[in-house]
């Protein structure tokens, strides 16, 4: 593994222990076994390296999902599909909190700069076609818009079911919860 792994695979680890904003060049050097002038090397800046380990992260957290979610893109009913895919999302949220944490973290940092960061732009469209596919087999490629659309729901609802179950994982919606919801609320729209 070269130096650029390294310190991805210790930028991940300081994340994932620490957080963002605690984490420093010398914490990262320290756990990729690599010097301080490593990072300016591969990644110009601390916060260029803090971002790609994430994005990785992130990345991975997906492919989990994807894994995890395999039985229940395979129930036919599109309810309890819905059903069984946000009890495995949660259970993998669970699983993955100093993930979440640290995302939440980069997300008000990100939130106060004066300009948007255009380099997540990419990954968000990538996270919201994959979430469409996932939840309605939308095909990306063939439908873009409507996979947005969809996709961004989900990340939306995503992101708020990720909120309720690290604030106060007692009082957050199940998949069950969530699914009798949304047909709540489909009922009212139709009125």
């Amino acid at each position: 593994m070269g130096n650029r792994e390294k310190l991805l695979d210790g930028a991940l680890q300081c994340l994932l222990e620490k957080g963002y904003a605690a984490t420093t060049a010398r914490d990262i050097a320290s756990a990729a076994g690599v010097s301080l002038a490593a990072i300016n090397y591969h990644f110009r800046t601390t916060e260029a390296l803090l971002d790609e380990a994430l994005r990785r992260a992130l990345e991975q957290w997906g492919e989990e999902l994807e894994r995890a979610l395999g039985g229940a893109a395979g129930v036919a009913d599109p309810a309890e599909r819905f059903e069984a895919i946000w009890v495995r999302v949660i259970e993998s949220v669970t699983r993955n909190r100093s993930l979440w944490t640290t995302q939440f973290e980069v997300v008000t940092r990100l939130g106060r700069q004066a300009e948007p960061d255009a380099s997540w732009g990419g990954p968000q469209r990538e996270a919201q076609a994959a979430l469409a596919a996932l939840f309605h087999h939308i095909d990306p490629a063939a439908e873009p818009e409507l996979a947005q659309r969809i996709g961004g729901f989900y990340q939306a609802l995503l992101t708020g079911v990720v909120v309720q179950h690290l604030v106060v994982p007692e009082q957050a919606m199940s998949g069950r919860e969530l699914a009798g919801a949304l047909f709540e609320i489909a009922a009212r729209l139709r009125r």
